[in-house]
């Protein structure tokens, strides 16, 4: 389901034969999204080599071939298949463009394999991008995140080595969406229970008052109004909910308009109000542990909270709830 978020990486890096993006200005000196790639080829003459300079950087000159005449350039990955691997079918099309090479294959071969990789290919969240790692690569131009989240990533230390890191932001935000919506509405109408209840050898009767509640005409709180949030708003619309939205930016009128959307200042006020909150915001500083005790003494007895988020935006430090830091 969430394949098509890594099919987005081959958009991302632009690394051809024959190009390079060194000359792509990025719109942040860490993160560059799909949507704002060069737009313009260049092609260079020369071939190039990269070697470390003061604060751990890599400076380009010309003299070393990185890659031989023809060559497809070199992306690293874990593995492919398996529990952790690259998907098998997404791995034969990275083939196409791309020369993948396995972290047993550098292993095995390092001196050799860490001159010719030019890109890291982070598929959830493998492999591990260290320090270690990134001092063996000393041609490293790009890590291509397929995922939107790089909390997993220290951006501050892979920026020391002059390295790019790129992510899919766009990519996951539907099927994100359709699992909130999901999870909404199993845990509204008590969906897995009803098929433990189902298979079960021992279920006679269903009890009359177990069918859960409505999720049409409830009121719906939005804590993170982006991309997804919005999404999350245009599926909620359709069942007829009261939609309530806290963000950092107030979205424009038209937009709230557009999915029947009212802003809450405070976010108090959405979670006192709400039936279903569901939390979509980033993983950063100021959202860990954004939701904790206090905020759910705030909400409704009866209400449910669903995290679509990162796990560590939650935290009760209550005993017997998870801990999560």
């Amino acid at each position: 389901m969430f394949r098509s978020r890594a099919l987005r990486l081959l958009k991302l890096i632009p690394l051809m034969s024959g190009q390079s993006n060194l000359a792509c200005k990025f719109f942040h000196p860490v993160i560059a999204s799909h949507g704002h790639h060069c737009h313009r080829s260049v092609i260079y003459k020369q071939r190039y080599r990269t070697h470390s300079c003061s604060a751990g950087r890599r400076a380009i000159t010309a003299g070393t071939k990185v890659m031989a005449e023809g060559e497809l350039p070199a992306v690293l990955i874990l593995d492919i298949g398996g529990t952790h691997g690259v998907l098998e079918d997404l791995a034969a099309l990275l083939k196409k463009h791309f020369q993948l090479i396995t972290m047993k294959e550098f292993l095995a071969n390092k001196e050799e394999m860490s001159k010719k990789i030019q890109s890291v290919f982070v598929f959830e969240c493998r492999p591990t991008i260290n320090r270690e790692l990134l001092e063996s690569l000393p041609n490293l131009k790009v890590i291509g995140n397929s995922g939107v989240g790089v909390d997993h990533l220290d951006l501050k230390m892979i920026s020391s080595f002059g390295v790019k890191v790129t992510n899919t932001p766009h990519a996951v935000a539907d099927p994100t969406a359709d699992i909130g919506m999901a999870l909404m509405l199993a845990s509204a109408r008590r969906l897995v229970e009803g098929c433990q209840i189902a298979v079960s050898p021992d279920t006679r009767s269903f009890a009359v008052d177990w069918l859960g509640v409505e999720v049409t005409g409830a009121t719906l709180g939005i804590i993170g109004m982006g991309s997804i949030g919005y999404k999350v708003a245009q599926r909620a619309r359709a069942f007829n909910m009261r939609i309530l939205y806290h963000n950092r930016n107030r979205r424009r009128k038209e937009e709230e308009e557009a999915v029947g959307a009212h802003y809450c200042a405070k976010m108090k006020d959405l979670l006192q109000q709400s039936d279903f909150v569901m939390l979509v915001v980033n993983l950063t500083p100021e959202t860990h542990k954004l939701i904790g005790k206090k905020e759910l003494g705030l909400m409704k007895p009866t209400a449910t909270l669903i995290n679509i988020s990162r796990g560590k935006n939650v935290y009760i430090n209550s005993s017997g709830y998870q801990d999560f830091i």
